[in-house]
């Protein structure tokens, strides 16, 4: 397939006001792609717009809740309007929380769905309506998932959140099917851990400090290296988008054997409390709703 040239294609990424969101938009801008960032903190927002706009790029920072189906709307509608097309979407708004299943509450569960899927799909549909208007051609435009490494396996204490990062990989596999035809490519993006504000919001919405197991800390990553595995599938799609074969393995190796990956899972988690336990910081999630205040 023909390498894409970025250059004047404008695309949408959410979640940008900070962390893999944030590290896109600066990417697909020097890429010399337009580019609208969305968030909920306009504050942070406008900064980012300073930022691209001091190194020569073109950016455009819109207020949007992604469980507002009208703020997405809008926000496919002033992409459209400052830049006359869309080409891409970065579907990345998103948060998670630790809580074991049974003691999770209805309300907690609808939540995170709402906007982690359903916050996903109110941002694709308007979107791939504007990219329907593109002449068809091979590249005629791009959607892309912030899914998760966890999207391929269930994580205890973390089970809402890899539920919907799998709910997003499964959609975002059907659709690549589904627009092929058309000329739409859909990517899904799968993280391992990296050195974002996520964690912090993770052990706040959980009351203590996390139980599941995590990435190993000489495996964590920076934003920047997910943001230039983005940017190399915009130039030349694929169907997932990884930034370490180690993990893809591993987690290819606990689907095709689930006992083996039960084990690694039980060693990983039984390691996890016994630490807690020698520092006297034993954490069990409560059962009680949390306030959700996300990065979105």
């Amino acid at each position: 397939m023909a390498r894409v040239d970025l250059a004047g294609k404008p695309i949408i990424i959410t979640g940008a006001s900070s962390g893999i969101g944030w590290a896109t938009a600066i990417a697909c801008a020097r890429e010399g792609m337009p580019v609208v960032v969305a968030a909920r903190r306009e504050d942070r927002l406008r900064k980012l717009v300073e930022q691209i706009a001091s190194e020569g790029g073109r950016a455009l920072a819109v207020r949007c809740d992604v469980d507002s189906i009208d703020d997405c709307k809008r926000l496919v509608h002033r992409c459209t309007a400052a830049f006359n097309a869309i080409y891409a979407v970065f579907a990345n708004a998103g948060y998670g929380f630790e809580r074991p299943v049974h003691a999770m509450s209805d309300s907690e569960l609808e939540g995170i769905v709402r906007t982690n899927f359903q916050g996903t799909l109110n941002v694709l549909r308007p979107a791939l309506d504007a990219i329907m208007k593109r002449p068809a051609t091979d590249h005629r435009g791009h959607l892309l998932l912030c899914s998760s490494c966890v999207s391929k396996i269930g994580l205890p204490y973390h089970s809402a959140y890899s539920l919907t990062k799998a709910m997003q990989d499964h959609i975002g596999r059907a659709m690549r099917l589904e627009l092929e035809e058309f000329g739409v490519h859909v990517s899904t993006v799968h993280p391992i851990g990296t050195r974002t504000e996520f964690f912090e919001k993770v052990k706040t919405l959980s009351g203590g400090d996390r139980i599941s197991p995590t990435t190993p800390e000489g495996m964590m990553q920076s934003p920047e290296v997910v943001a230039k595995a983005i940017v190399r599938c915009l130039r030349k799609p694929r169907g997932e988008v990884w930034t370490s074969t180690k993990m893809r393995w591993t987690l290819a190796l606990a689907t095709a054997f689930p006992e083996w990956g039960d084990r690694a899972l039980r060693k990983r988690l039984r390691a996890k409390l016994e630490e807690q336990r020698e520092s006297g910081n034993v954490q069990t999630p409560p059962g009680n709703s949390v306030q959700i205040a996300a990065q979105r």
